[in-house]
């Protein structure tokens, strides 16, 4: 039998929590966008309007849960977060009235994509120190994966079963794979767990931020408002993908085939970005990190033809992968490691709460006449705003260092 090291367990846990929180993400609930509605026979804003506002709800949950992974050892969170994700999963496949659409998208929100994906990115960010960009870009390969794989997937379930019957299949899965997992990675991890073979110590560390003095740092709301670009805009993409498909006459397969690029481009820059971000740390990087999404704006904003799916989608890919690593080693980087689950819990509920926004905003801008030209140009120039303050405040990223 091959002996795994600790280091490796931790990496595996990290790859399968992200890619089971795609059951929470936008991209995978976008899927039962159009069945669900005709189902319930409501409107595109309708449907958005609930999903932002469970989403919000979810993200102001998060803040107060999500803190609590820097109190217990990391196996009784992830017990307690598996459960809840089994439970909300099972949930889902009962919704049959606009009410329990509500609940149910908050508690995969909440469960999914907030709980998973902090639970992977909180482990990762405190246990590695030295190898932290390569281990948080290997992680995140579990996420692109599922973007891969799942969208064809439902697809072509939904040829011959219902959405219920997929989300009865995805509940089982939870509860029969991911304690199995756990038990077998991070048993033995406690909150003072580090990576082996740690660079040698040094006269100094970083300082590590308490959440209450993080959010007096003025650099702190800066980086988070272009952080917070991919998912609001990217949300918007994925629980929309129907009516841009609609849009720009595209068959129905177009932009879940143009998924499979989407996910090939995150995965290719998660394997530089986790290597670019330990030689030349995070806060050097960010700034490149939504250029690629503003281009896919261009592409969306001006072309038509179904081949620019694939160009605009895969750019978006990019930025993606860009974002996962940056979005939790920037924090670790500037902030330190110690509170990081507090730190993460209040910067995921941030990422959560964008993605309500981007719903809202898309779902309110399409009833009321927007065309997608108008509202990719309108995201194009988030970004441009936001960029501008992060290259005006860059050189003032360093962390504190304090003498050991």
């Amino acid at each position: 039998m091959f002996k795994v090291s600790i280091n490796k367990k931790v990496v595996i846990f990290g790859f399968i929590f992200t890619f089971f929180s795609s059951f929470g993400q936008s991209f995978f609930l976008g899927l039962f966008n159009a069945p669900i509605r005709t189902e319930l026979e409501i409107s595109h804003g309708q449907f958005g309007n609930v999903y932002a506002s469970a989403t919000i709800f979810s993200s102001l949950l998060l803040i107060w849960v999500g803190k609590k992974i820097d109190e217990y050892r990391i196996i009784y969170y992830s017990f307690f977060v598996i459960l809840l994700l089994f439970l909300s999963s099972l949930f889902f496949s009962f919704i049959d009235n606009i009410y329990f659409l509500a609940l149910g998208i908050f508690l995969m929100r909440f469960s999914g994509q907030g709980l998973m994906s902090h639970t992977a990115t909180t482990t990762i960010s405190r246990f590695f120190h030295k190898t932290r960009g390569r281990a948080l870009s290997t992680i995140w390969f579990g996420l692109s994966s599922a973007e891969f794989i799942l969208p064809v997937f439902v697809t072509y379930f939904f040829l011959i079963y219902s959405w219920r019957t997929v989300w009865h299949g995805i509940a089982i899965m939870i509860i029969l794979l991911l304690p199995f997992i756990i038990i077998n990675t991070i048993k033995t991890i406690k909150l003072d767990s580090r990576e082996k073979d740690q660079p040698a110590t040094k006269s100094f560390k970083i300082k590590s931020w308490r959440r209450s003095d993080v959010i007096k740092d003025y650099r702190f709301y800066i980086i988070s408002l272009n952080m917070l670009a991919m998912p609001w805009i990217a949300t918007g993409v994925f629980v929309y993908q129907s009516f841009i498909s609609e849009s720009k006459m595209w068959n129905v397969y177009t932009i879940p085939k143009g998924f499979m690029v989407y996910s090939i481009a995150s995965i290719l820059t998660l394997f530089f970005s986790g290597f670019l971000v330990d030689r030349f740390t995070s806060r050097k990087l960010i700034p490149l990190m939504n250029i690629p999404l503003l281009i896919a704006m261009f592409v969306l904003f001006n072309y038509q033809n179904e081949f620019s799916a694939f160009i605009f989608l895969g750019l978006i890919g990019i930025s993606n992968g860009l974002a996962n690593v940056l979005g939790s080693s920037t924090w670790a980087e500037i902030y330190g490691v110690k509170f990081i689950g507090s730190i993460k819990a209040l910067t995921t509920a941030f990422m959560v709460f964008s993605t309500a926004f981007g719903t809202a905003v898309f779902g309110l801008m399409i009833d009321n006449g927007f065309t997608i030209e108008n509202i990719a140009f309108m995201s194009g120039i988030y970004i441009v705003v936001s960029l501008s303050a992060l290259l005006i405040i860059r050189k003032n990223l360093e962390p504190t260092m304090l003498r050991k």
